[in-house]
């Protein structure tokens, strides 16, 4: 299919600003909802790319969803005219929050878990009250006759 090379610049440019780009599988839909480009070019286009090994491609709930390989990077860094710095986003490591210095939990000095008075953890609940009693008791004779069920006839 022929893609116009503004309409295929538009595309690339998306998938490599983010490293994933997701199409729902209409091929009649006027407009890809984040890229102002037809939704068949935005499929064939990642569809071609996904032939040559330079995306993965993905379906599930009637939406295709693609994501940049290290090879696909590189193709489109050479494409697009892109510098080695520049990084797809998911490929960015976000930094995370340094644990918060005061407030929070307080440490405790036996480290352990803390037990009040008349306090009960759950499993304690499941625990016998009687240990000595074990199994079934001594007079009980279980009596199994035959003929029950779907087997044998009842005989008489």
């Amino acid at each position: 299919m022929y893609i116009p090379t503004a309409n295929r610049k538009l595309i690339c440019k998306a998938l490599f600003k983010d490293g994933v780009l997701v199409a729902k599988k209409d091929y009649n839909a006027p407009r890809h909802p984040e890229i102002n480009v037809p939704n068949l070019q935005v499929i064939k286009a990642m569809q071609s790319l996904s032939s040559r090994g330079y995306v993965k491609s993905q379906f599930s709930w009637q939406h295709y969803y693609y994501t940049i390989t290290d090879e696909g990077i590189e193709y489109l860094r050479e494409y697009l005219n892109i510098p080695q710095e520049v990084f797809p986003a998911t490929f960015k490591k976000t930094p995370r929050a340094a644990p918060p210095q005061f407030g929070g939990r307080p440490e405790r000095e036996s480290g352990g878990f803390r037990r009040e008075p008349g306090f009960r953890r759950d499993h304690d609940d499941y625990r016998r009250r009687d240990q000595d009693k074990e199994g079934a008791s001594d007079n009980f004779r279980p009596e199994f006759r035959g003929g029950f069920g779907r087997g044998r006839p009842q005989q008489q």
